[in-house]
C-alpha cells in the first residue's frame, strides 16, 4: 500500500506544485493514520501481538521516512527539469550560427563538474568547424580530443578518460587538466552533424546517468537549431556573392563598410578605403560584345583578388566599379595596394580584351566621417583620378 501511495505521489510531479502539495499531504496523512490505528489497537493486546504490532509500526515508520526520501528526490528532480527546460528553449532562438553555438556551449557548462565544453562539426571537405568554451586556457595545457566514428559505426555516447605521467604532474593549488569527458552525437534525420562533448577538470569526477541525459536532451535540441542556422549562413554568403565575378556584392560592402568604420572608431585604428574603375569599359563592351566583356571583368575580380592581402575585404559595387576595404591600414598601405592591383590587371591581355587601365580613389577615415561621407571622399577620388587622364589613382582631390 505504502509503494503504491509513493508512487503516486511521484507521478504527480509532472503536475503543479500545488496538486503535488495535495497529494503529498493527503499521502502522510494517510500513513499517519495508519500508524495512529496500528497504535491504538497495540494498547488493547498484550504479549505477542504487541510486538508484531510494534514491528508493523517500526516498518511504517521506516517506509514514512523512504517516502519522504523519495519524495523530496522528486521534487528536487522536478525543479531541475524546471531550470533545464528553458536552457534548452534558448539554444533554438537564434539563427545566427556562431550565437547558436555559443548557447549550447554555455548550457553543456551547467551540467555539473564540466569545465569545458568543445562542438565538433563535420564539413562535406576539410576540417571539422570547432566551437570551444573553456578550452584552451593560456595558462594550462588542455588535451583536446575531436570524436569520430568509423564508417558504418554509430556511437549512442562516449566517455573520455585522461591519464598523466608522473612528470606531468599539477603543480600547487588546483589541478586545471582535463582528466575526463562526456561525448554525444549530434545528429538531425538527416544524419550526424557532429559531436558535443564536455570536460572535466576535477580529478576522480565521472559524469553519470543524469549528465548523460541532459547532454542527449541538450544535442537533439542543438542539433536542428545547428543545422538550420547552418543553412542561414549559407544562403546568406551566397546573397553576398556577386554572381558574375564570385566577389562580395554592393549589398555586403555597405555593410562590411560600416562595420569596419565602428570598429576603427572604437579601437582607434586607421582605416583606409579604395575605389576602382576599368577605364573606357563602355569601349571594350562596344568592342568585344556583352558577354565577352563579362569575361573582362571576371578576370579583372580574380587579379585583384590575387593582389590583396587576407585581412582586405574586396567587392564588386556595380557594372565596372570595384572597391577594397583596408583594416588597420593607412595612405601608403592603400597607395601600395593599388599598384599591386594595377600591375596584375595591365600585365596580361584581360578575358578576350587587350590590356586594360584601371583608375582608383583612395581615402583614409577621419574621425567625422560616416560611413557613406568615407566612401563619397573616394568615389570622389576616382572621379578626379578619371579627370586627370586615368590610369591613376588620386587621394582627396590630388593625383597621386
Amino acid at each position: 500500500m505504502l509503494t503504491v501511495l509513493a508512487q503516486i505521489v511521484i507521478t504527480q510531479i509532472v503536475l503543479k506544485e500545488w496538486e503535488l502539495a495535495i497529494a503529498g499531504a493527503a499521502a502522510v496523512l494517510v500513513l499517519l493514520a495508519a500508524v495512529g490505528l496500528v497504535a491504538g489497537v497495540s494498547r488493547r493486546r498484550g504479549g505477542g501481538e504487541t510486538e508484531r504490532l510494534g514491528e508493523l509500526t517500526a516498518r511504517l515508520e521506516a517506509r514514512l521516512d523512504e517516502f519522504a526520501r523519495e519524495l523530496s528526490e522528486a521534487v528536487g528532480q522536478a525543479d531541475d527539469d524546471r531550470r533545464w527546460r528553458p536552457v534548452l528553449n534558448e539554444v533554438a532562438e537564434s539563427v545566427d550560427l556562431d550565437e547558436v553555438l555559443e548557447r549550447t556551449l554555455e548550457a553543456a557548462r551547467r551540467l555539473p563538474g564540466a569545465d569545458a565544453a568543445l562542438i565538433s562539426l563535420e564539413t562535406e571537405d576539410g576540417p571539422p568547424i570547432l566551437g570551444a568554451s573553456g578550452l584552451p586556457a593560456e595558462s594550462i595545457e588542455l588535451p583536446l580530443f575531436v570524436p569520430r566514428s568509423r564508417s558504418g559505426e554509430e556511437h549512442r555516447s562516449i566517455e573520455l578518460s585522461f591519464r598523466y605521467a608522473e612528470d606531468e604532474a599539477a603543480g600547487p593549488g588546483p589541478d586545471l587538466r582535463i582528466h575526463a569527458g562526456l561525448s554525444v552525437p549530434l545528429a538531425d534525420p538527416a544524419g550526424r552533424l557532429g559531436f558535443l562533448t564536455v570536460y572535466t577538470c576535477e580529478p576522480g569526477h565521472r559524469f553519470g546517468p543524469d549528465d548523460l541525459l541532459r547532454l542527449e536532451q541538450l544535442a537533439e535540441r542543438a542539433a536542428p537549431a545547428i543545422e538550420n542556422a547552418r543553412r542561414f549562413r549559407e544562403a546568406r554568403q551566397l546573397a553576398d556573392l556577386d554572381a558574375l565575378t564570385g566577389m562580395h556584392n554592393r549589398r555586403y560592402f555597405y555593410q562590411a563598410l560600416e562595420r569596419e568604420v565602428a570598429r576603427a572608431r572604437r579601437y582607434d585604428r586607421s582605416l583606409a578605403l579604395i575605389v576602382i574603375d576599368l577605364d573606357d569599359f563602355k569601349q571594350v563592351n562596344d568592342r568585344v560584345g556583352h558577354l565577352a566583356g563579362d569575361e573582362v571583368l571576371a578576370v579583372a575580380a580574380e587579379r585583384i583578388r590575387g593582389a590583396v592581402r587576407t585581412a582586405d575585404i574586396a567587392c564588386r559595387i556595380g557594372g565596372d566599379e570595384f572597391a577594397v576595404i583596408l583594416p588597420e591600414s593607412g595612405l601608403a598601405d592603400a597607395h601600395l595596394l593599388f599598384g599591386r592591383i594595377e600591375e596584375a590587371i595591365a600585365e596580361a591581355p584581360v578575358g578576350r580584351a587587350e590590356r586594360v587601365g584601371v583608375s582608383g580613389g583612395i581615402a583614409e577615415l577621419r574621425h567625422s566621417d560616416s560611413p557613406s561621407e568615407f566612401f563619397d571622399s573616394a568615389d570622389e577620388a576616382l572621379y578626379s583620378a578619371k579627370q586627370s587622364g586615368k590610369a591613376r589613382s588620386a587621394v582627396a582631390g590630388r593625383t597621386a
